[in-house]
């Protein structure tokens, strides 16, 4: 069915423009993968940029289900929300240099678009100023740029856009064609890429988002590629004769392994240049397990609350972004959030700078994001720590035998027959799951993990089969669609729709490996369905319930999904839920404290379970920062 066109540039049309832009990398992101020739063949360009878009994607929608659900007496999301949810979005799911690169375009075209809060709508004019201080903002972070990447593309669209007259649809279609046709020529700025017969994987991607803007403001799709498709065979082919003669895929290009995505810092210049509050950091968190603070430069409210200070993250497929030899390079990689000011940041800049390389420091108004690779990763944390305040820590070990140090490929370990893998609210859940012995990915309250974040847990599971607890039900689509993907890579997955973590501590009690996977599957999902859940949490707003009004500061209870109690204390509001729950029976009731709970709440739970219900068993987990107040599951 062919897209309704927008007229003009809308908070309407960034959601048009987003959800499109999100089809178009996902329908070309396995040849943009094939083409990722240079500096190294990673293949995984397209995945990344993908994963950007997907994170601005559930940003806006955010956006927009706040206020078809809330009281406002606005419709719709203002032009300016929309665009900084966009960019904010794109930013804190941004992964890999290109994915890094499409969030700081997106910024940068969010800054024009957000200049006047109180516009509804830009013009042609509007639209053409935001694609240029796009492409300007993305060029002038980066320390050395450059010709023939993503940046090549995304100036000639910008120049394409400037000379062309006409409404939105005019200019997104100059600007589509003039990022065609400078992608057409990326060939001949770089040698690699004509070598191997294929266009930059970056730019390439870029080209698809612009053709998304084209359908947004005319309805219809640009005409099909002519040159993908040969690009990508050219690919392929250029891969398998590099296996053929027994070296790393980069080899042919002459141009050594520094880590992480192949569109890399090679390819955009050693790294991001120190900048304004216009520049972002470079957003390849994958699992991160904190929450964004609410003042991230255009957080638009979205993201807030605490975060666990010092949390830290080992990984072995991190992606660096830098341009050094991969020969006597750092052994670590390291990179934090820090909550500091100008001058402390700095004279960090400076520290760091002496302690390694591939230093990345970007960012603004108190919030910076810190990249560098280093031989002593503790001495780049204490350094943060003399700053400000560091936190969302991440230290990737380039290891002995690693691609990253090497350039050779790591033996492949054994994979496991079968695994778990569940999407879990907080830290200490998190931990009472991983004991469990399952992969978990922590879901932030406000920021659920991508499709990708799920994918990326099952390849670490590192099973032939795996057992997929989305434990929420608003998780059930992305965990899907993971699925799906997870299965094109040959693994057997089993999707169990569980809709809460207690509901998946329930199946994973049941979960016998040595059994039959299917057998397996059918116990684990006969256990979480047998469990009913409830939650109390505190209303941030007010809003219609199914229990009546509710006002901000009000303790909900929630029975299965939906509202059952309101209340003003949460001991009396959880006892009655409880109430209401065991009534139907139970043997086992679940309760998972968060962070919020009252001191004496299991206590009290626990001696009302023991002196009402015959025969009724409680066990008690902290669940940590949860979202929740209090989650509670009966069997």
């Amino acid at each position: 069915m062919a897209q309704v066109p927008q007229t003009f540039f809308d908070a309407l049309a960034v959601r048009t423009w987003c959800g499109l832009a999100l089809g178009a990398l996902g329908r070309a992101r396995e040849e943009i993968d094939a083409i990722n020739v240079y500096p190294v063949a990673d293949g995984d360009t397209g995945t990344n940029m993908y994963l950007t878009v997907e994170s601005a994607v559930a940003a806006v929608e955010a956006v927009f289900a706040g206020h078809e659900t809330g009281l406002s007496a606005a419709g719709k999301p203002a032009l300016a929300d929309a665009a900084r949810a966009m960019a904010h979005g794109a930013l804190i799911g941004a992964r890999g240099n290109s994915g890094t690169i499409l969030a700081q375009l997106l910024r940068g075209m969010a800054k024009v678009l957000a200049a006047d809060g109180e516009t509804a709508h830009t013009d042609g004019r509007g639209l053409t100023l935001a694609l240029r201080h796009a492409a300007d903002s993305a060029r002038q972070a980066v320390a050395r740029p450059v010709e023939g990447t993503v940046l090549t593309v995304a100036s000639a669209s910008a120049d394409a856009a400037t000379g062309a007259e006409g409404d939105c649809a005019a200019v997104a279609r100059a600007a589509y064609e003039g990022a065609r046709a400078a992608l057409a020529a990326t060939p001949g700025q770089l040698a690699v890429l004509e070598r191997a017969g294929v266009v930059d994987a970056g730019g390439r991607g870029l080209v698809a988002v612009l053709g998304a803007l084209v359908e947004t403001f005319t309805g219809e799709a640009p005409g099909a590629d002519p040159w993908g498709a040969a690009a990508e065979k050219h690919a392929r082919v250029e891969r398998s004769q590099v296996r053929d003669d027994g070296g790393v895929s980069g080899a042919r290009s002459g141009v050594g392994r520094a880590g992480g995505e192949g569109d890399g810092d090679r390819e955009h210049g050693r790294g991001w240049a120190p900048g304004d509050g216009d520049r972002e950091h470079d957003g390849r968190s994958v699992r991160d397990d904190e929450r964004t603070p609410s003042r991230a430069p255009g957080a638009a409210g979205l993201h807030e609350g605490g975060e666990r200070r010092g949390a830290t993250a080992l990984d072995d497929d991190g992606e660096c972004a830098d341009g050094a030899s991969e020969e006597g390079g750092p052994a670590f990689e390291v990179i934090y959030l820090l909550e500091a000011d100008d001058a402390a940041v700095a004279r960090l800049r400076e520290r760091l700078d002496a302690l390694g390389d591939s230093l990345v420091v970007v960012g603004g108004d108190g919030l910076w994001n810190v990249h560098v690779h280093v031989d002593d990763a503790g001495a780049a944390v204490e350094a943060g720590v003399e700053a400000g305040r560091p936190y969302r820590i991440r230290i990737t070990h380039f290891g002995l035998g690693d691609v990253h140090t090497t350039g050779a490929e790591r033996p492949a370990r054994e994979r496991a027959q079968r695994a778990v893998v569940a999407v879990v609210p907080g830290e200490g859940l998190a931990g009472l799951y991983t004991e469990a012995g399952a992969t978990t990915v922590l879901a932030r309250p406000g920021e659920p993990p991508a499709s990708g974040e799920l994918v990326e847990a099952v390849r670490r599971a590192h099973a032939r089969e795996v057992v997929l607890l989305p434990n929420d039900a608003d998780l059930r689509h992305t965990a899907a669609v993971a699925a799906e993907q997870a299965r094109a890579e040959g693994v057997r997955v089993a999707l169990i729709p569980t809709r809460s973590a207690v509901q998946g501590i329930a199946a994973l009690a049941v979960h016998e490996p040595d059994r039959r996977f299917d057998e397996d599957v059918v116990t684990m999902t006969s256990a979480a369905g047998a469990t009913r859940y409830a939650e109390v949490v505190v209303a941030e707003r007010q809003s219609w319930t199914m229990a009546g009004i509710c006002q901000a500061g009000d303790v909900l209870g929630l029975i299965d999904g939906d509202v059952a109690v309101i209340g003003a204390d949460v001991t009396v509001t959880a006892e009655t839920v409880l109430d209401r729950m065991l009534a139907a029976g139970g043997e086992l009731v679940t309760l998972v404290l968060g962070d919020e709970a009252p001191e004496f709440i299991a206590d009290h739970l626990e001696t009302r379970v023991r002196e009402s219900y015959l025969a009724v068993d409680t066990v008690v987990y902290r669940g940590g920062r949860q979202g929740a107040v209090l989650l509670i599951g009966v069997e």
